[in-house]
């Protein structure tokens, strides 16, 4: 698998706000099925975290716009792991419109790694952090 995931997604009309562009809830949206897909893509599907009783919570984003998606743009969201510590690890992203590689967004995520059972921070597995290829982009 490519150390940055890609992944792709038809910008619809109802993603579009009152200013007639995607409302900045809907890159929330993106983003988060960016990393789900990326995740299974890497052996980690959410049934497999759920066997274990552990899985990913977000404890923030930072996403800065840039340029506005409109309906009918085909996107691409580019993820990658930038850091994973002991019980948390930083995802980052950058949204491009396909069309002509416009630069929308760029952000990242702070995610924790739990028990589900008790919610409190759990020790990132071995074979979770094996699964991910760490990049400084």
């Amino acid at each position: 698998m490519p150390d940055v995931f890609e992944y792709f997604h038809d910008v619809t009309e109802e993603s579009i706000d009152g200013q007639g562009h995607a409302n900045n809830v809907v890159y929330v949206e993106w983003m988060q099925s960016a990393a789900v897909a990326h995740s299974t893509a890497q052996g980690w599907p959410g049934h497999r975290y759920r066997e274990l009783g552990l899985g990913w919570v977000v404890r923030s984003h930072k996403i800065d716009y840039l340029v506005p998606a409109m309906a009918g743009d085909r996107i691409v969201v580019r993820t990658w792991v930038a850091t994973m510590r002991k019980v948390t690890s930083i995802r980052r992203y950058r949204i491009h419109r396909v069309g002509d590689d416009a630069l929308l967004a760029k952000a990242e995520t702070n995610w924790a790694f739990i028990r589900f059972d008790t919610r409190q921070p759990a020790r990132i597995p071995a074979e979770v952090t094996d699964a991910f290829v760490l990049v400084d982009a």
